[in-house]
C-alpha cells in the first residue's frame, strides 16, 4: 500500500551555526542559509496545517540535545510555526510510554535531528512511538523529516559505520535495519563534503535492487507518491545498480578492493525530480528542449 504521508530527508549541516550568534535576528540570512534555500520553509508548507501544524523535534540521536533542540525550535518559530515542541527520548521505556505515544499521535510533523543513527534505531526501533509514527505515515497526511542521522535512519536498511577512505574494501561498510519509512533505498549523508561515494557503491553492489542516495549538506529530498524532488543548495547523488554487469565482490577476501562494472550514477540539484517507480530523472533546468513528436 502506498503511504499517504511524505518524507523530507536532509544531508546534514542544517543544525550548525544557526543561532550561535547572539543577535541572529539582525543577520539571520547569514546564519541560516537553509532559510534562504527553503528546506525548513518547505517542511512547514508541506505539513498538514502549515504554520498551525504540531511539530515535534526529536533529539534522540544527538549527544547535545539541550543545544540542538532549542535551535530547531527557534528556526521553525522564526518561519512562523506556532506549535513546535522538543521531544528528547533517551530510553525505550520512554518511547513506550502513554505520554510519548500521545504526543506522536498529535503530531503533524516529526523532525529527527542529526547525531548517531544507531541511537535512533536502538532506542526507538520497535517501540510504541515508532509504531505510532509509522502508522501515521502510512495512513495520514503526516510528514517525517530527518537530517543527517535522521535521514540515514529513514530507510528500511541504513549505513551505520564505514570510513570514506576504505569504503571500497570488502566488509568495510556496516549496515543494519533502519526505521522503515521507505523501501529499496539506502541513504548516506554529508555525502559530497566527506567523500562518501565509495560507501554507497559498496552498499549498492551488495544488493543492486537498492537505490543508493547520497545527500550533500544543506540539501535534501522531498518524497511523495514515488517522486523525489531535490531541495536546498547542494547535490544529491543517486547510484543505480540494476544494470551492473560484473563484480568481484564474492571472490575477494575481507579488506580487499571491490571491482564493479557499469554502475549508473545520477546527479540532482534543486527542483530536479526522480521517479522511484520508473527510475527516471527529470532535470528541471535542462539545456535541451523537448524533442517534437
Amino acid at each position: 500500500m502506498k503511504p499517504v504521508g511524505k518524507l523530507m530527508i536532509i544531508g546534514g549541516a542544517v543544525n550548525k551555526g544557526s543561532f550561535t550568534e547572539s543577535e541572529y535576528e539582525q543577520s539571520v540570512e547569514k546564519n541560516l542559509n537553509f532559510f534562504e534555500r527553503g528546506i525548513l520553509r518547505k517542511i512547514i508548507n508541506e505539513s498538514r496545517n502549515k504554520v498551525d501544524s504540531v511539530i515535534e523535534v526529536i533529539t534522540t540521536a544527538s549527544q547535545i540535545p539541550q543545544i540542538v533542540g532549542p535551535e530547531y525550535k527557534k528556526a521553525f518559530e522564526f518561519l512562523g510555526a506556532k506549535h513546535v515542541n522538543i521531544l528528547d527520548i533517551q530510553t525505550r521505556e520512554q518511547a513506550n510510554s502513554d505520554a510519548i505515544v500521545a504526543r506522536a499521535n498529535s503530531a503533524d510533523v516529526v523532525m529527527f535531528t542529526g547525531g548517531d543513527q544507531l541511537r535512533l534505531t536502538s532506542i526507538l526501533g520497535g517501540t510504541r512511538f515508532h509504531d505510532a509514527i509509522l502508522t501515521k505515515y502510512q495512513e495520514t497526511d503526516f510528514l517525517y523529516c530527518g537530517t543527517s542521522a535522521g535521514a540515514a535512519a529513514a530507510s528500511e536498511n541504513m549505513i551505520y559505520q564505514g570510513s570514506s577512505s576504505e569504503a571500497l574494501l570488502k566488509g568495510e561498510i556496516k549496515t543494519t535495519q533502519g526505521l522503515g519509512f521507505i523501501d529499496n533505498v539506502i541513504v548516506d549523508t554529508h555525502f559530497v563534503q566527506r567523500g562518501r561515494i565509495g560507501r554507497l557503491f559498496q552498499a549498492v553492489v551488495s544488493n543492486p535492487r537498492t537505490l543508493g542516495i547520497g545527500l550533500g549538506e544543506d540539501t535534501g529530498l522531498f518524497i511523495q507518491d514515488d517522486c523525489m524532488t531535490a531541495v536546498g543548495s547542494g547535490l544529491v547523488i543517486l547510484v543505480d545498480g540494476r544494470f551492473i554487469k560484473d563484480t568481484n565482490l564474492t571472490n575477494v577476501n575481507l579488506g580487499e578492493p571491490v571491482s564493479i562494472d557499469n554502475l549508473i550514477v545520477h546527479v540532482m540539484s534543486v527542483n530536479d525530480r526522480f521517479n522511484l517507480k520508473t527510475k527516471e530523472l527529470t532535470i528541471e533546468n535542462t539545456q535541451y528542449s523537448p524533442i517534437p513528436t
